[in-house]
């Protein structure tokens, strides 16, 4: 059975899937098909004053899942990122599935992106890996979390294909160009557990996004 997680709540994934190795990391949004039109007002608003324009974007969304692998508690090389432009850490260990250019959880496998993660083959000076989505060139797009909804986050044993928990963002993000949905940590028993994060930032892009955990 899923265990379904709240903001802030945490998981032993070690203890709920006895000889757990790998697990797909699934990640899913919508856009929000009412954003030309529900709280228009609201949403012009808020274009001039994040963009310095009220023109709401045409365009198509573009996000894309990543995961920042942090060596003893730090991100400290641009290999440690595993986004659209390098889909797979050189451990060989965390592998990006594909970008998804539509924006939309219509896959085969009901996620936008997915994330493949060899737990026990994870080098082990890495102590955290942080799972996040950004929206492709969001101030030239003009886009942000705000217009977009039904975000989640899932756990899945690879080797079963169950999941093992879920986390469904709650909170709006109207003026995040990046979510931290989760992360993946291990403690002082070694034993891998999940983090439900749910933290929007502003960074222009992953590489800044990656920054912030030097």
């Amino acid at each position: 059975m899923t265990i379904r997680l709240k903001k802030g709540e945490k998981i032993n994934l070690s203890k709920e899937s006895r000889g757990l190795t790998k697990v797909v990391v699934g990640l899913g949004w919508d856009e929000n098909s009412n954003s030309s039109n529900k709280d228009e007002g609201f949403l012009m608003s808020l274009g001039k004053a994040l963009f310095g324009s009220t023109a709401l974007s045409e365009e198509d969304f573009d996000c894309d899942a990543v995961a920042i692998m942090l060596d003893n508690g730090h991100f400290t090389s641009k290999g440690d990122l595993v986004f659209y432009n390098n889909l797979v850490h050189q451990s060989g260990s965390v592998k990006h599935m594909g970008d998804n250019l539509t924006g939309n959880a219509s896959g085969e496998k009901g996620d936008a992106e997915q994330i493949l993660i060899d737990l026990k083959h994870v080098p082990s000076n890495y102590d955290r890996i942080i799972l996040a989505v950004g929206i492709y060139q969001a101030l030239r797009r003009k886009q942000h979390f705000g217009m977009i909804n039904n975000t989640y986050i899932r756990i899945v044993d690879d080797s079963t294909k169950q999941e093992i928990c879920r986390y469904n963002l709650t909170d709006n993000y109207p003026n995040m160009t990046h979510v931290v949905f989760g992360d993946l940590h291990k403690d002082r028993n070694g034993e891998w557990q999940f983090r439900a994060i749910g933290e929007g930032t502003q960074d222009e892009n992953v590489v800044a996004l990656a920054y912030r955990y030097k």
